[in-house]
């Protein structure tokens, strides 16, 4: 059974821990003692109906405040997938927890409140959503029980969006599906309060959606995480290179190059818990084994010469600025990339976005928490690295304070 990783996003209110509530209870992936924890915490609220949202906004400020704050995560099957959700929050000043809850996903919902159309943050989350490349987006028209579930305000939101979206450069799949998350209308089952909309319902597109092409399997691609070196009888000449396959395919036999020394050998065996396989490919996590004695080590990265990845110090990139304190000039940080630490500096910042026009704001010396726009960056040591659009695990990156080890700004390589 594949896996699809989906994040919520939308503005204040407009229902996104009560739409994953409501996936949750209709898809009958909630425990009996939860409900009733559930319901009886909505009595003592005093609401007037059983508050879904509670099942994801776990925070007692959240609850207070009925706002998502952090990003929750929300594990769920039904007999055709497996999903893990990420309900992130609404308001400007947690952007960078979307853009931390979108970094993994394959799908972004934004929701759009009926009464309200596409407004600042719709456009914002969905900028976010195409910057972090997100192929498909379903945009849930929500609380059309506020409009009298009306196809003319529906046809106009949906223009509105589609008309933004333009814009954007990566967004392939668009599909929009008007809903009621606080009454369930085409969340899992079809509405019968909106017989004019053909499509399917959310739960059924989730279901169905093709995300199997996403990974790159062309460039191999495999950062050596740990060294393993058993110092037992049993195993006393093995020496493996663990770590995830960012991208392409290993076999036994393949010639492959470690980077950055560039020593070359042959791959011997592939092992994971299970046994040896005949293959790896993204995103497996496995032990390599080579003929030849080389020295690799945590941060290395194994990969075929055949299709070597761009090694370098200086790095143009997208960045989304996490920290309270601002990025002064030519700030000093430390990178991570991979399985990768090294010492950096920020040597030029080229724009910020506004994200409303998507225009380009030039001549600005730092970023303010939740900024997004390009930078240069100069490396202590060589990066082994591709761009973001070709390969997400190896072309992202974030930064981290050196004085607090606070993660400070997160990264897409351009």
């Amino acid at each position: 059974m594949d896996l699809l990783r989906f994040t919520t996003a939308g503005s204040v209110d407009d229902g996104k821990s009560t739409l994953i509530g409501r996936l949750l209870y209709d898809s009958k992936s909630i425990f009996e003692d939860q409900m009733e924890a559930v319901e009886e915490s909505s009595r003592r609220r005093g609401d007037e109906n059983v508050n879904l949202a509670l099942l994801t906004d776990g925070l007692k400020a959240e609850r207070e405040q009925g706002i998502t704050i952090d990003v929750a995560y929300r594990y769920f099957a039904t007999p055709k997938r497996k999903f893990i959700i990420a309900d992130t929050p609404g308001h400007i000043q947690y952007t960078r927890n979307m853009v931390t809850g979108a970094s993994t996903a394959n799908l972004a919902i934004i929701l759009v409140d009926a009464r309200k159309g596409v407004i600042e943050q719709t456009k914002r989350h969905s900028f976010i959503a195409n910057l972090l490349r997100i192929q498909h987006v379903v945009v849930a028209v929500n609380k059309m029980d506020l409009v009298d579930y009306s196809q003319e305000v529906y046809d106009k939101i949906v223009s509105d969006y589609q008309e933004f979206a333009s814009r954007l450069d990566n967004i392939v799949d668009i599909t929009p599906i008007p809903i009621s998350a606080l009454n369930g209308d085409n969340v899992v089952d079809k509405s019968e309060a909106m017989p004019w909309f053909q499509g399917s319902s959310l739960l059924y597109h989730l279901e169905n959606v093709y995300v199997g092409g996403e990974e790159n399997h062309v460039d191999a691609r495999f950062p050596v995480q740990w060294v393993i070196r058993p110092q037992s009888d049993e195993w006393h000449d093995f020496r493996g290179f663990a770590g995830r396959v960012a991208g392409g395919v290993f076999k036994p036999g393949d010639e492959v190059t470690a980077l950055p020394s560039g020593f070359r050998s042959t791959i011997k065996e592939i092992h994971t818990a299970e046994g040896s396989l005949d293959e790896a490919f993204a995103p497996q996590s496995v032990t390599i084994t080579l003929n030849d004695e080389i020295d690799i080590s945590r941060g290395d990265m194994i990969v075929k010469a055949n299709n070597p990845p761009e090694v370098g110090q200086d790095l143009e990139a997208m960045i989304c600025w996490f920290s309270n304190k601002p990025m002064g000039h030519r700030a000093k940080l430390i990178l991570r990339q991979t399985t990768r630490e090294m010492q950096a500096v920020v040597k030029e910042v080229k724009y910020h976005v506004d994200i409303n026009t998507l225009h380009k704001v030039e001549g600005i010396d730092g970023f303010a928490m939740n900024d997004i726009g390009r930078i240069t960056l100069r490396t202590a040591s060589p990066v082994i690295h591709d761009r973001y659009r070709r390969n997400r695990h190896t072309g992202s990156f974030i930064l981290i304070d050196p004085g607090t080890n606070e993660t400070v700004a997160a990264g897409m390589i351009v």
